[in-house]
């Protein structure tokens, strides 16, 4: 490993990124006071109340930030599959070794001490890639590389997926715009959206009809045989082929409109016709051109319809009871304000109330009357809305928004792939956890229990983002010590 001058970490560390860590520690902090009350009688730093044993947490905290600060920056790259393979035979033994906790098994409990080894995988993973992806040679338009990513990004989400955790694993899908940014196709994410926008759809209309024709499924076949036609344009700027799909679409759609005033026409066989007719022309531009990207269109086309008719199976079969009345809930299909939609509802009147500028710390009726479950972890950003209203709540986002940019910034000054690739992980699970979380209390997303970084309570998860965080940082150090 390379030698550097200890004594020059502190003077090349990036200070403002510090500065906005111990801002946001500091207001989390105090937003778990404000939702903890039990602080009128234990006291702030009580050690067997939510305030003082966080106070502990941060505390071990800044210890841990000099014991990271204080290794070798050489020392993440090197051990980075150790560390990796180390957390993964911990998930694994969480599976078998955690009691179950509100349904889940991902707490390990020693004595009066939980910890959550999911927390940690986030760091692991986002340095095992970082390691995978600056190895010699390494280009990720291989299909061996391809794989080994997947299988890095997969593995601990499918085993905290078994821990019936399903918010944590979702976090790890946050390390495919790591890839993105290192040169995957965007091909990659247009898929992600239409995959969660056909869910969506088809799960939101799926029982109304016009005529005879399903709503929900007519649609997505329309936006899939629209983005066929972009799509052939982009693989290929001719404007032929564009203009005869277009024409296609138009003249079948017309016809069967003329033909639904003498005979019920279920306009989804009609369009299933249309995506079938334009993937034969595609073929044949394919054979007769040699163009082998019109294939990946209709590939696109065919696994597209696959997945809008196994919607269905998915949320029937491979979501849980309460995973499935969560999603209805937050499509609005269901009302259950006593049940599943109890937090987001309590949480929206608590964000609501605080108006303008808040009704003042320590005096949230919703939260100190404990109306909002969670109100102290995952729901803990509806705290900060009723005592600091609107100001308070931007406030806060835009604090989280200074944060991720400034990361992203400093990932992109990276000399070291390493380094870049690791930085864009990080700031891609930071991202992942506010834009979830403020859904998730805000009711734009369903409810899938993710903390928002810094200020829910937790000691696992602020051990989890702060060795995340500190970790770039000494990175980011030795980039100028070198």
């Amino acid at each position: 490993m390379a030698s550097y001058n200890k004594g020059s970490i502190w003077s090349t560390v990036d200070w403002i990124t510090i500065l906005l860590y111990v801002v946001m520690v500091t207001a989390g902090w105090f937003s778990i006071c404000g939702a903890s009350y039990e602080v009128e009688t234990l006291g702030w730093f009580d050690p067997s109340g939510r305030p003082g044993s966080q106070l502990i947490w941060i505390g071990l905290s800044f210890i841990l930030i000099f014991i990271i600060m204080m290794l070798d920056a050489d020392f993440y790259n090197v051990f980075a599959y150790l560390i990796y393979g180390l957390v993964i035979l911990l998930l694994i033994a969480t599976i078998f070794l955690a009691p179950d906790i509100k349904g889940s098994h991902s707490w390990l409990v020693f004595g009066p001490l939980r910890v959550q080894p999911a927390e940690f995988a986030k760091f692991a993973t986002a340095l095992a890639l970082a390691k995978l992806m600056s190895s010699y040679g390494f280009k990720l338009s291989a299909l061996k590389n391809i794989v080994l990513v997947l299988t890095i990004i997969l593995t601990p989400l499918a085993i905290v997926l078994l821990q019936k955790e399903t918010g944590s694993a979702l976090v790890f899908l946050a390390l495919f715009l790591v890839l993105y940014r290192e040169g995957m196709t965007g091909y990659v994410l247009l898929a992600a959206l239409c995959a969660v926008t056909f869910f969506v759809i088809n799960m939101k209309y799926s029982d109304v009809m016009i005529g005879v024709t399903p709503l929900g499924e007519l649609i997505v076949l329309c936006i899939i045989q629209t983005l066929i036609v972009m799509l052939t344009g982009i693989v290929r700027p001719n404007l032929l082929p564009v203009k005869i799909l277009s024409g296609l679409s138009v003249a079948v759609f017309l016809v069967a409109y003329v033909v639904s005033f003498f005979i019920p026409v279920n306009f989804v066989w009609v369009t299933i016709g249309l995506l079938v007719a334009s993937s034969c022309y595609l073929i044949f531009l394919m054979v007769k051109n040699w163009v082998w990207h019109y294939l990946l269109v209709v590939l696109f086309a065919v696994i597209s319809v696959g997945f809008l008719y196994s919607v269905d199976y998915i949320f029937d079969d491979i979501l849980e009871p309460h995973q499935q009345t969560r999603i209805k809930v937050s499509l609005g299909l269901e009302d259950d304000p006593s049940g599943a939609g109890y937090n987001v509802n309590q949480s929206k009147i608590a964000i609501g109330s605080g108006g303008l500028t808040g009704k003042g710390f320590l005096n949230g009726t919703q939260t100190k009357l404990k109306y909002v479950p969670e109100q102290d972890t995952d729901f803990i950003f509806c705290t900060v809305g009723e005592e600091e209203g609107f100001i308070g709540s931007a406030a806060v986002l835009i604090l989280f928004t200074v944060f991720i940019v400034r990361l992203i910034s400093l990932s992109e000054k990276q000399k070291t792939v390493f380094a870049r690739v690791y930085g864009y992980g990080m700031a891609s699970i930071f991202f992942f956890h506010l834009i979830i979380n403020i859904g998730m209390v805000t009711g734009i997303t369903p409810v899938i229990g993710i903390p928002l970084p810094f200020f829910s309570y937790g000691g696992s998860a602020l051990w989890g983002f702060t060795i995340l965080l500190f970790i770039f940082l000494r990175l980011d150090a030795s980039r100028k010590e070198r």
